[in-house]
Parts: C-alpha cells; structure tokens; sequence
C-alpha cells in the first residue's frame, strides 16, 4: 500500500538478515523439532542476572517506597549516577562527578542522545568494518553520513585509510571494544595510533573530533586481559554503555552516557544531551532499574560459562579447519567463510539446522558471525553441522 517511506524500505532490507534468521530459525524448528535446530544467530544474554539484582527487586517490592515510579530528572537520579560516578573513578583513577553522567534507555538510547546532540546535517560518522549494523540507522537518524574504515584480518583498523577519511565534516569516531561481531579488544597502540590520527586531522582541518565509545560488552572480558579506558586517550571520549550483557538485563534497557572529566567546557554539551534524551521520547531512563544498578557497579554475571562456551567452540571450529580468531570478550565469534561468498556458505550450515549471520550483514564480506551466548546442548549439536557444511565448502572450491 505504500505506507512506509522509500528509505525505511531500503533500511528494512539492509538491516533485516539476523531478524530473518530468527524467523526462519522457528520454522524450522515447527518443522524438525526445537532440538534439532541451532540457533547461534542472535546476541541475547543467556546467563541469568546475579542474586543481588533478584535482592533489590524484592527489597523494593517489599517496602514500596514512595514515588519510586514519578518521573526524575530528565539526567536520572542523581544518586545513581553518583554510584555510577564513584566506581568510574576508582577504575579509571580519573575525577568523574553525577555531571558526567546521563541515565538512558540502554546503549542504543545512548548513542542516538550522543549523536542527535553532536550532528549538524551532513556531518560524518566513521564506523570501523566490520561494525554492529545499527550505526549506520542511528547516524542516519540524525542526518548523518556514514563514513567506513576496514580493518585487517586482526580486524584493527587501517590507520592510513582512516587518515584519508577524515574531512572537514567528520564529527565522530565509534569504537566498539569488545567489538561486536568480532570479539577483538583494541590494545592500547592501536588506541594510540587511532587517536594520533584524530590529533594529526583535527590540527590540520582546525575541527573537533570526538571519540564515541560503545561499550556494552567492557565487563565481559576474557583471561584476565585488562580493559584500555579511552578516556584516558583522548579529551573528547563520550562512552554510551548499558548493563544488558554485564547484569543480564536486556530487556530492562537500562544504560548511560559518561562524558569524559577531562574534557573541557562540557557543561552546554552535557546540556544538549540531557534535552535530547528528553525530547527523542526516552525522556528518562526506567524508574526501577536505576533505583536497583546503582548499587550493582561492583557485581557482573558469572562469565566462566562464556568462557567454557568460547573456548569449547574455537577448539572445536579449529579442530575442523576453519580460521577464526580466539575472542578477547563479548560472546561471538566470527569465522573466515570457506566460500568466498559468506551467503552461499550460510545456506550449507543452515541446510544443516545451523543459523548463523553473514559477516556482510556487519559490513565484512567472506565471514560469518556466531553467537555463543546460547545453551551447551545447542553448542555441541552444532558441531556436526559445522563439520559437514566446512567439507561441502571445500569440495565446492
């Protein structure tokens, strides 16, 4: 009937391969059984949140304290983002206050607030490929243009191809660390050598460039490795975060904007922000939630079972031959396609009940993405399929 625009359309078509997965996924579940079908297509937590989430819950449905679910400050609460405040100090030895922090409706929120605040129209976003395919709706949702950068097959970005990137218009750089779909963590050379460039660029074109960093998966980290806070790199760090993956809390969609203490003169940004959370219709972030994760800065799920599904799935995928790189955090896992073309392969594993998305879906053809955040039963009846659909590629080529 024509009722959606051209552009939702188009979106709808780009944006749609894991929400196809999903759907094909319980067809063919309908069809052969839930067991006999694997789904490692989507990123949806399933470790539970920790007791003392389930604490505080039933503390507060226990006492009922008044006018817990009024409307607040459009920045949230201030004593949650004073906990929130107090534990960034501690680990980033860095002088946070409740200013630098606003409370959102989980990271998505967050990043539109970040960009809805900073975007003159036609302005530029440089997103690093592979990328969370979001982004680029979120960009263009605030008349943005998104500008993107390939990585390497360590999937660190190409400095020089970022250098020649950037233009007069480039406003912002998002960085992903732990990195959706790859799981890769960024060391602090290539931060350095990232933010040397946005120095060298913002000296030459005399503009300001910030660094946005999404960081929904910084407490998921494996084998101890230590996180590098980009605060610490660059002035202009706006991070937007949630507790979806940290706290097991998804569908609470509770998360936050930390502006950098370092930063100079932030008050008007951190104005802008406040009223754009106010006016893109969060208004504020849930009542509930952050009467209950401010005292939750210290607690994460039990990530050991990530870290057994992780290392159980790269052994298993290296053992039958394909090439992925070992993740550092966040639970996916994303593997070299044995066809050239990632789509043709994805065909073969689902041909086997194994749904996984293709790496063009994030902007990086010849991968795919897996998604380990799923049962131990669902992981190791995979296998076969992985198995088989790895020795028709190979035939084929």
């Amino acid at each position: 009937m024509g009722y959606v625009s051209k552009k939702i359309n188009s979106f709808l078509e780009q944006g749609s391969e894991i929400r196809k997965m999903f759907e094909e996924g319980a067809i063919l579940k309908q069809k052969y059984g839930a067991e006999n079908v694997f789904d490692l297509s989507l990123g949806n937590p399933i470790i539970e949140p920790p007791e003392e989430f389930y604490s505080a819950l039933q503390n507060i449905a226990k006492t009922r304290p008044k006018g817990i679910h009024r409307y607040m400050s459009n920045s949230g609460y201030q004593f949650t983002r004073q906990s929130i405040a107090e534990n960034l100090s501690k680990e980033t030895e860095l002088e946070f206050s409740e200013n630098n922090i606003i409370m959102t409706c989980g990271a998505g929120g967050a990043l539109n607030v970040v960009l809805k605040t900073l975007l003159n129209d036609g302005d530029n976003v440089i997103i690093l490929n592979p990328y969370f395919v979001e982004y680029r709706f979120y960009i263009d949702n605030h008349n943005g243009e998104s500008f993107v950068v390939d990585c390497d097959d360590n999937f660190y970005p190409n400095i020089n191809e970022l250098k020649n990137t950037i233009t007069l218009n480039t406003k912002a750089i998002i960085i992903n660390s732990p990195n959706n779909p790859t799981g890769v963590i960024y060391p602090p050379k290539v931060i350095q050598d990232i933010v040397n460039v946005i120095h060298e660029k913002e000296k030459e074109l005399n503009i300001n460039i910030f660094i946005i960093s999404d960081e929904p998966y910084r407490k998921v980290i494996y084998d101890a490795k230590e996180y590098p806070f980009l605060y610490k790199f660059h002035d202009r760090t706006i991070v937007a975060t949630s507790h979806s993956k940290d706290l097991g809390l998804p569908g609470e969609r509770i998360g936050y904007i930390a502006v950098n203490p370092l930063l100079k003169e932030p008050e008007t940004l951190i104005d802008g922000m406040i009223f754009c959370n106010r006016t893109l219709g969060f208004v504020n972030a849930p009542a509930l939630m952050q009467n209950i994760v401010g005292d939750l800065q210290n607690i994460t799920v039990d990530i050991t079972e990530y870290t057994q599904k992780r290392d159980f799935l790269f052994n298993a995928l290296s053992k039958i031959g394909y090439e992925v790189k070992k993740p550092e955090g966040a639970f996916y896992m994303f593997p070299k396609s044995p066809l050239m073309n990632d789509r043709d392969f994805i065909k073969l594993l689902k041909d086997q009940n194994v749904l996984v998305v293709p790496g063009s879906a994030f902007g990086k053809q010849g991968y795919f993405r897996i998604s380990y955040c799923v049962t131990q039963d669902e992981l190791e009846g995979s296998i076969p399929g992985f198995e088989t659909a790895f020795q028709k590629a190979v035939k084929q080529n």
